[in-house]
């Protein structure tokens, strides 16, 4: 988030399964089960791979250093491009800061969809060429439809920074991640409340499902990009699953709810053709 200024700047659950007690991070180990998932269905997967703790924070946000090619999943549209000196990755999506890779984006307020758009790619075309950058915050001193407020870096690869403001045309594409997703479990996430982050997908997400019993429950997204339930998820195994933009369901097995933790899964959206 920031705090407003003339150049847009801004400064910028607790309890392991008893099972798990008295292991570390490192030694949690995990038996891989056969599993599939397919466009728009409900297909069963294995448990995924717990990491040590927050994980490589070079690919919380978004798109990793893969080599999969982008695919447009919107039209392009007219917007603006500004910059913000202090962009490192961080913002209201919560992702790690990423100085490795800092072609990223806060997008206007008024279409950060109250997070839905966190960990999405858009495709810029500016003046000096084309950027594919990763939406991480929004942008509260924005008020054009289309406005996206980027680092200095991603910036100076469309348009000269003197220009300060550029008009431009951009669209939402797929990350080119690669791996499966992954899962982190927000800091006092328990089985009484928890809260889950997904990260390193392929295509933005549109919901996240946890089976209760027979009954799946959507659980309510957060504006700072984690899936909250209030209630808890339950001392057992956790089923979630996933849906993107498109529709496209992906369904993970998880090993419990483990505090302050991330997760690596098995299963990852399919590519567009």
């Amino acid at each position: 988030m920031r705090l407003a200024s003339p150049l847009l700047a801004r400064p910028i659950l607790a309890v392991l399964l008893l099972s798990l007690a008295a292991c570390g991070p490192d030694s949690v180990e995990l038996d891989e089960d056969a599993g599939t998932s397919t466009p728009g269905t409900d297909a069963g997967t294995p448990p995924p791979r717990p990491d040590a703790g927050t994980g490589n924070p070079g690919t919380d946000a978004g798109t990793g250093s893969g080599t999969t090619a982008s695919r447009p999943i919107s039209p392009y549209r007219d917007g603006i491009i500004t910059y913000y000196a202090e962009a490192d990755g961080t913002g209201n999506c919560s992702f790690d800061a990423t100085p490795g890779d800092l072609d990223v984006a806060a997008i206007v307020k008024s279409e950060y969809q109250g997070s839905a758009v966190c960990g999405a790619c858009a495709e810029i075309q500016g003046p000096k060429g084309t950027l594919r950058v990763r939406l991480v915050d929004s942008c509260p001193d924005c008020t054009t439809a289309g406005h996206l407020d980027l680092s200095p870096s991603a910036f100076d690869k469309l348009a000269d920074r003197a220009l300060g403001r550029v008009q431009v045309k951009w669209r939402f594409v797929t990350c080119p991640v690669t791996g499966p997703m992954r899962y982190r479990f927000k800091e006092g996430s328990s089985p009484w409340w928890t809260g889950i982050q997904v990260l390193n997908h392929h295509k933005p997400i549109r919901k996240l499902e946890w089976l209760n019993g027979l009954t799946w429950v959507e659980v309510p997204r957060q504006d700072y990009n984690y899936f909250v339930q209030s209630s808890g998820m339950g001392p057992l195994t956790l089923t979630v699953r996933i849906t993107s933009w498109d529709g496209e369901v992906v369904q993970e097995i998880l090993p419990g709810i483990l505090n302050s933790q991330i997760l690596t899964g098995l299963r990852q959206f399919t590519p567009l053709p």
